[in-house]
């Protein structure tokens, strides 16, 4: 960086536009930054030249360059409209997070940001620094101090009345209570945060996340069917605005078709004109996979998916969670069926029919008998399981309890009369 400025115009916006390397450009870009003039024209120059130096440093990855330059930028930040600073403060957090690998860095830049927001007593920007810590902090499984955080914020946000804020903080308190697997709390977060949108206009892509969490809520209370059309009312908002969190809407949608037994329309799916084309890779391959092993029944197709596709199957919470419950149905309703003809068999021929390792097909028998999914026990020094025939209720005991319901009629019904031949 030279010590010299140079002066604030658009040639020397040109002169960086047409330097030979990013390097150059970035050199003339602070230099420009540098100039002490604060007329309105130079202002105006110097905010589009913080734009073009954030692009760079993003392109080259200099996460510690965004930084340093959101402290430089403070004693200009004093010159300009709070607002303008809000926008170049969030815009440099946002090329920040655009730079993979800088999550720690991002968490500690926004608590930086807060602070300085404190002292300067910039309450519209510190209130939407601190709902992007919360996200952060969220997704670096810091629950409770981005549960502190949310707490507090809401309920300054909820005396400001800022609506938008309030459906994202709301949003995002849902997010957060899913996480903690408290489904309760994320519904009521969930239905705050569609209260607060119903009242303003929410742009698409705000509409689109709080169907796409509709969604997630519904399919884990095994309402697949509701969570499927709140799942494609995201995919049709995110494919407008050709978002690409559009691609994971129609991935959750396949599931919820392959969850009730519909595995046949997964193709009709994929084959409609707007998805056809468009959406193809990894993602839609990884469904078609498990569609196909679901219709076949058959539990090594679905390990073989499952293998085949980790990333998009095992990586993914949401899928993850959903196929290890599928995942689980199949292999107990196909050892059901393999062991209904026998009354003692070896685990290993068990284990060879349904073409799994023995110590799993072992494992899976012995919780289906505590779980009394059917009566038996393993035999571990045979190395075989015995099925008992399913025990007959005994009779006697729904038919005592039965006889002293109906003697407490009778003793109810004399005491009635004992106590109107008294009167």
């Amino acid at each position: 960086m030279s010590s010299s400025y140079l002066p604030a115009t658009t040639e020397s916006l040109d002169q960086a536009q047409e330097s030979k390397s990013p390097t150059e450009a970035i050199s003339i870009l602070y230099r420009i930054l540098e100039n002490p003039s604060s007329s309105s024209e130079a202002l105006r120059i110097k905010e589009k030249a913080i734009s073009n130096l954030s692009d760079l440093l993003r392109e080259q990855n200099r996460a510690e360059d965004l930084r340093s330059l959101l402290t430089q930028l403070r004693p200009f930040f004093a010159l300009i409209p709070k607002a303008k600073t809000a926008k170049i403060v969030r815009g440099i957090i946002d090329a920040v997070a655009k730079i993979p690998g800088t999550s720690d860095l991002q968490i500690s830049l926004c608590r930086e940001m807060v602070q300085w927001t404190r002292a300067e007593k910039r309450t519209f920007l510190r209130q939407r620094v601190e709902a992007r810590l919360a996200s952060l902090l969220m997704e670096n499984k810091e629950y409770s101090e981005a549960l502190t955080l949310l707490s507090g914020l809401i309920k300054e946000v909820r005396r400001l009345d800022d609506k938008l804020l309030l459906v994202d903080i709301e949003l995002l308190e849902s997010k957060l209570h899913f996480s903690l697997r408290n489904l309760p709390k994320a519904k009521a977060a969930l239905t705050a945060a569609r209260t607060a949108a119903n009242a303003i206009y929410v742009p698409p892509d705000q509409q689109g996340t709080i169907d796409l969490q509709s969604g997630i809520l519904h399919a884990e209370e095994k309402d697949y069917k509701t969570a499927y059309s709140y799942f494609y009312e995201a995919f049709e908002a995110f494919n407008a605005l050709e978002d690409p969190r559009a691609i994971y809407n129609l991935k959750y949608m396949l599931l919820c078709k392959i969850m009730v037994n519909q595995a046949d329309d997964v193709a009709g799916i994929l084959s409609s004109a707007k998805v056809g084309l468009q959406y193809q890779g990894p993602e839609v391959d990884a469904m078609k996979a498990v569609a196909h092993a679901h219709a076949k029944r058959s539990l090594k197709l679905f390990e073989t998916a499952l293998r085949d596709f980790r990333a998009q199957l095992e990586e993914d919470p949401i899928v993850h969670r959903h196929l290890s419950s599928l995942y689980d149905t199949l292999l107990e309703q196909n050892l059901c069926r393999l062991i209904e003809p026998f009354s003692r068999v070896e685990i290993s021929h068990i284990a060879e029919l349904i073409e799994l390792p023995i110590d799993h097909v072992e494992k899976k028998l012995s919780q289906m008998i505590l779980d009394k999914k059917f009566a038996g026990t393993l035999d571990q020094g045979a190395g075989c399981l015995i099925i008992f025939d399913d025990p007959k209720p005994d009779a006697i005991y729904p038919a005592t309890l039965e006889t002293i319901s109906n003697i407490g009629k009778v003793v109810d019904s004399l005491y009635v009369r004992s106590a109107k031949i008294m009167a």
